[in-house]
């Protein structure tokens, strides 16, 4: 009987589940640019699995790019062929046309804000972005909806004790009226996901814990603590809007 090779089979990299959380989000047919790849496994993933028809693996860093080559060089053919890896700072030495997804995790919200702002040449030819920061994500989420991006969907998941959220993303309008759908996601709060439940339950005892502590010092407040004061309640009264949302 012939039997159809299958490079996946006994060979599909593992991925944690934060990078599955990326991998999930990624349309099948799709042409992958994996910004900051570090080991390369989405890539690799996407390709041995059959979502990406061809990946291109990035990096700023020559180090973790090598890395990243060296994990394709072991692959089968069939897959290997499939996957470029690319010096690059951010999508700088990506062109229109080259990818129609752009994976983007693992960096904190700043970082990835300066990538996407200088990848501009990029937008118009994309169809999905999936994103990943790892801080500062209501900043990333304004950024967004400033720049004509809606955000389709979201997940959020806990891996090794941290919270990592991901966000699929593609041209549209996108305006939230309040800042705690920014800060805890609009889509998230709507799917009532259970990781953001748990993630804001903790934030919420943290928060209190905090302003318990100043309010029981028993000395007169400097201003720097009035501030400190002010900006953990407002905090806090995000956190219990976005409880009340989900429930």
């Amino acid at each position: 009987m012939n039997r159809k090779t299958n490079d996946t089979t006994e060979k599909t990299v593992k991925l944690s589940a934060r990078l599955a959380a990326v991998a999930a989000l990624v349309e099948p047919g799709s042409r992958v640019a994996d910004v900051g790849t570090d080991h390369g496994y989405i890539p690799i993933y996407l390709v041995q699995t059959g979502i990406a028809d061809r990946a291109i693996a990035m990096d700023v860093r020559s180090g973790p790019l090598e890395r990243a080559r060296a994990h394709v060089d072991r692959l089968p053919p069939g897959c290997r062929e499939r996957i470029e890896t690319r010096l690059s700072d951010g999508l700088k030495a990506l062109s229109p046309g080259e990818a129609d997804t752009v994976v983007i995790a693992g960096m904190g919200g700043e970082l990835m804000i300066r990538i996407l702002d200088e990848g501009r040449h990029m937008w118009d030819s994309l169809r999905r972005l999936i994103l990943s920061p790892q801080s500062e994500l209501q900043k990333v989420r304004h950024f967004l909806s400033q720049e004509g991006f809606c955000i389709l969907g979201e997940n959020m998941v806990k891996d090794e004790g941290k919270y990592y959220t991901v966000m699929e993303v593609g041209r549209g309008s996108m305006e939230y009226g309040s800042e705690a759908l920014y800060r805890y996601g609009a889509c998230l709060i709507r799917d009532k996901n259970p990781v953001l439940k748990e993630y804001l339950q903790n934030e919420k005892a943290r928060v209190e814990g905090i302003l318990d502590r100043l309010n029981a010092a028993g000395k007169p407040a400097t201003g720097g603590q009035e501030t400190a004061r002010r900006l953990l309640a407002e905090e806090l009264q995000w956190i219990k809007e976005a409880c009340d949302e989900m429930q």
